[in-house]
């Protein structure tokens, strides 16, 4: 299972290139309110034995120290990436730290994007809302179009709603990123009829600037979970693609 340091990398993205990541939370353990079956960090119960998270005072800090000895090794930095072990919006002190990013980015590598990986489940507070609206790319998951299917692959730790997250996400007016996991496993098929009709009905209200449809990359902690081929997802999506959405496949 992962464990990352609170700035690691630069590290090759499937999706952003070179990424030099950020991990808001405890840097031995994990903190999520999702136990997704396919998570490379492992499941939520084996993370726990570290639950301090980094201040924003420590980010600046440590993400300057950093970023000047990339700029001295002449390293590039396509994107500012903050993943880490769990939901990065969990920590606190999240917003205090994209104004952190925002400003060391711009000093030290302007031409970089600042990126978030988030599952979305708390972009309805109004902090984070504002906060993801400053950064280059909020990445945002809706892995299943309803909870009881989201049950099945998040396994929240709360009471998930699909539907409010969707009302949420209807305040970006599209300017974000939509990230889909596709997967068979435990009772869940992205491409059964009950989850990619839904699911494609959602893009098509929330009318995202771009969609990352991905698969299984890494060893995941359930065990019997089958990935697609490129192939596969982009005949799956292919009535998306003929409409003009703007779709980017990783297998």
């Amino acid at each position: 299972m992962m464990r990352e340091e609170l700035v690691f990398g630069p590290i090759h993205s499937r999706r952003l290139g070179s990424s030099l990541g950020i991990n808001l939370l405890p840097e031995k353990g994990k903190l999520c309110n999702f136990d997704c079956i396919y998570c490379e960090c492992g499941w939520n119960r084996d993370g726990r034995e570290d639950k301090t998270l980094p201040t924003a005072d420590r980010l600046r800090e440590t993400l300057e120290t950093k970023l000047k000895e990339c700029l001295e090794a002449g390293t590039p930095i396509d994107s500012i990436t903050f993943s880490g072990d769990g939901e990065p919006t969990l920590n606190p002190e999240f917003p205090q730290m994209i104004d952190v990013t925002l400003e060391l980015r711009d000093r030290y590598y302007p031409k970089a994007l600042v990126s978030v990986l988030s599952n979305a489940t708390r972009i309805c507070r109004e902090e984070v809302f504002q906060a993801l609206r400053k950064v280059d790319n909020p990445i945002l998951k809706i892995d299943a179009p309803t909870s009881a299917l989201a049950a099945l692959i998040n396994q929240p730790a709360f009471e998930y709603d699909v539907d409010a997250v969707v009302r949420c996400l209807a305040r970006f007016e599209g300017d974000f990123v939509l990230q889909t996991m596709f997967l068979r496993g435990n009772g869940f098929d992205s491409s059964s009829p009950e989850v990619l009709g839904p699911w494609m009905d959602i893009v098509r209200k929330l009318r995202p600037r771009e969609v990352m449809v991905y698969t299984l990359d890494r060893e995941t902690p359930m065990s019997g979970l089958q990935r697609f081929s490129v192939s596969e997802m982009t005949r799956m999506v292919q009535p998306l693609i003929d409409e003009g959405y703007r779709i980017q496949i990783k297998g």
